[in-house]
């Protein structure tokens, strides 16, 4: 039996928890208890969970929030999603092959009568934006109500292994993501002024200024005083021949599956983007010993930080500026990949494609706001704030600020407090979203006495953690800011602490008190399940992963409550400050396949619809006839009419239909339906759904669902 469930990890803890059996396809299988069905699938070697009634071609996960369509199964005869459903004791799981019919009835159906509940607030979403509002709501008592679909507060927090940028003071800089979703999802728990509604989900404000919410299942509504919007952002999608093989999956989904569930879900991974959630989710493959085979982005420049991009290289994993992928291979599933170069105009150069042996293909090129509340708030004349990725895109230290700051806003605007924010609250939220700035020389002078660190980030970034640990501050910033290049000058003592902090294990220590000829150079290790020992043999590199040699360990130093390893090594005194890191994936893993190329047909492959498999190649000749109105469109192919309710293809229709020559202005917005997510009529019907049907059932002699795929289990 296929088990690929994490055993070790460096960061994470892999406890073992209670089991529970469940079935797929009549066989009999476990998961653990608490566990997403989605998970616990992959886990137990299913990746394909069912195949599409059009083209009978295979689906998979890909979003892993809830927010598309293509995880969705049968559980005990209904449609649901694998990703938001927890698994429990002798379920009852099929592919979704089949389509349950619907049960007839002449008998009317009565509506629940709904309670209104009154809040002064209602937070949609509890990551780093929606727990600090709800913390600044605290100081002046504003009782409020968080709903979160997931089943913990913390958001994506909960889905990051790495240290944190930013400043202590303000963003928990140099700690892990898990670790402050914890510390924040505890100090909202025990807020007096804070009801937390967990696997809930917000489905629509209505004009009456009433909120739907699905809470635990149940159907009721909310009236809030104000709203905050801090439901965060969902992933872009890309066109490209063979998008619809299972085994793409975007970054969220991919971090959900081996952070928070353990499931290591792929042998073989390709990322297309060079943004930070590109470049971090690699090093979080390589922790959970995936192969990463690559990382392909379009710009000449990777978007991420360059401290994330150097950790990546020097490990081992190329990086390709200038590249975007062409197409997926395989039959269902993916077992190749296919890249090429771009020009300046984003056209693909011929006779540079490469492609790639690979298992997996992770999106990574970007988020849209989730907005819709925001939108749907302001139709209704209601008072709405929005934080986080909700109001734009940035990091998550950004978001817990302005999480804040909008926080503060709604106190004021509740009359709780007449004061005003301070001015410097604004600029240490523009700090913490701005972009990568200047890249810069060394600022280390060469000495050859003492112990004294070298600091390897070389790019103006907002983060300043090794300022603040320094006990003799000895590291600064020009001007005391957050955002620059930090200096080192002084006398060292080697306490190792600002190596340990570093977010971007940017900085290493060079130690000539034992031998002037050949010092000691310690260097930070955040894979310690990968044994490195004393005696062996190291290829160290620089900070652009250049090779300087190799050299054995002197010693491992274990700093097990930072979860990190510092490794000593002896090299010669003109290489000791160049050294910064050391290969761990061998070159095999990322050599190109010899593959014949053909663009012939490619559009054909293309979805732009992944829920309704509508082709780019079909949306395109329409365009061609001047049918150019999505909602046209989406009558004619189906465009934009699946579960997902057009939160993947609408991004792809607006660049479609701009490449054919369709400005934006004149582009008429997709007309969504009225729910955030689908949801089972059952939730809104007075009597029970499955009581109602078995009374049909035996009236008419018809089974509830027909299908001879349809197991029986007594």
């Amino acid at each position: 039996m296929i088990n690929k469930r994490l055993v070790e990890h460096p960061i994470l803890d892999c406890p073992e928890r209670e089991k529970v059996s469940f079935y797929w396809m009549r066989s009999t299988y476990f998961a653990y208890k608490g566990e997403m069905l989605s998970s616990a699938l992959i886990a137990n070697g299913f990746d394909i969970f069912g195949h599409h009634r059009k083209d009978d071609s295979a689906i998979g996960l890909f979003c892993a929030n809830g927010q598309c369509a293509n995880c969705m199964v049968l559980v005990n005869g209904k449609p649901v999603k694998a990703c938001m459903t927890e698994v429990q004791a002798n379920m009852i799981v099929e592919r979704l092959d089949w389509l349950p019919e619907m049960p007839l009835s002449t008998r009317p159906i009565e509506f629940k009568p709904l309670q209104v509940l009154q809040t002064e607030v209602l937070i949609i979403g509890g990551g780093p934006a929606g727990l600090s509002a709800s913390l600044e709501f605290e100081q002046y008592q504003i009782n409020h109500i968080i709903v979160d679909d997931k089943p913990e507060l913390g958001g994506k927090l909960n889905l990051q292994t790495h240290k944190f940028f930013g400043s202590l003071e303000d963003s928990y800089a140099g700690t892990r993501g898990i670790e402050i979703g914890k510390k924040l999802a505890q100090k909202v728990m025990a807020n007096q002024y804070a009801d937390v509604w967990t696997n809930s989900t917000v489905l629509y404000i209505f004009k009456d200024q009433k909120v739907g919410v699905l809470k635990k299942g149940e159907y009721c509504l909310l009236q809030p005083k104000i709203i905050l919007n801090a439901a965060g952002a969902r992933e872009k999608f890309l066109r490209f021949a063979g998008n619809k093989l299972v085994g793409i999956y975007g970054a969220g989904a991919f971090q959900t599956l081996v952070n928070r569930d353990l499931v290591q879900c792929s042998q073989r991974l390709f990322i297309i983007g060079g943004g930070n959630v590109g470049i971090i989710a690699a090093y979080h493959a390589l922790q959970a010993g995936i192969e990463v085979v690559g990382l392909a982005e379009a710009l000449p420049k990777c978007g991420g930080y360059k401290v994330h991009a150097d950790k990546l290289k020097r490990l081992g994993v190329p990086i390709y500026t200038s590249h975007t992928i062409i197409s997926a291979h395989g039959k269902e599933r993916v077992d190749s990949i296919t890249i090429g170069e771009v020009d300046s105009h984003m056209k693909i150069i011929p006779k540079t494609e490469k492609s790639f042996a690979c298992d997996t293909i992770l999106i990574a090129v970007g988020l849209d706001s989730l907005n819709e509340f925001t939108s749907e708030a302001k139709l209704a004349g209601m008072k709405v704030f929005a934080a986080g990725d909700a109001r734009e895109i940035a990091e998550a230290s950004s978001a817990m600020f302005n999480g804040r700051i909008e926080g503060f806003k709604i106190a004021q605007a509740l009359g709780k407090t007449s004061g005003e924010i301070p001015s410097e609250w604004y600029e240490k939220a523009d700090v913490l979203k701005a972009p990568p700035g200047k890249i810069l020389a060394y600022q280390n002078g060469k000495t050859e006495a003492g112990i004294y660190p070298i600091i390897h980030c070389l790019e103006e970034i907002p983060c300043n953690p090794c300022t603040s640990i320094c006990q003799k501050k000895l590291i600064t910033i020009p001007e005391q800011t957050i955002i620059g290049q930090p200096r080192f000058k002084g006398s060292c003592m080697g306490c190792m602490q600002c190596v340990l902090i570093c977010p971007g294990l940017a900085i290493s220590l060079v130690d000539f008190r034992a031998d002037r000829d050949h010092p000691f150079v310690y260097l930070p290790y955040e894979f310690p399940h990968r044994v490195i020992r004393i005696n062996d043999l190291l290829e160290v590199v620089d900070i652009e992963a250049q090779p300087l040699g190799q050299f054995p360990v002197a010693d491992v130093l274990n700093y097990s409550q930072h979860k990190m390893q510092i490794i000593k090594i002896k090299m010669p005194k003109d290489l000791a400050p160049q050294a910064i890191g050391f290969r761990l994936q061998k070159a095999s893993v990322t050599e190109g396949i010899n593959r014949v190329f053909t663009t012939l047909g490619i559009e054909d492959t293309t979805m732009v619809c992944l829920c309704e498999r509508v082709s780019v190649a079909e949306v395109k000749g329409y365009i061609k006839k001047g049918i150019t109105d999505f909602n046209q469109l989406k009558a004619i192919t189906r465009i934009g009419m699946g579960a997902c309710n057009g939160k993947t293809c609408e991004n792809l229709m607006k660049q479609l239909l701009r490449q054919e020559g369709i400005k934006p202005e004149d582009q008429i917005p997709h007309t969504r339906r009225p729910l955030f997510v689908e949801v089972l009529l059952e939730k809104f019907a007075l009597e029970n759904v499955n009581e109602m049907s078995s009374d049909i059932n035996s009236a008419t002699g018809q089974a509830t669902s027909s299908s001879k795929n349809k197991p029986s289990f007594t």
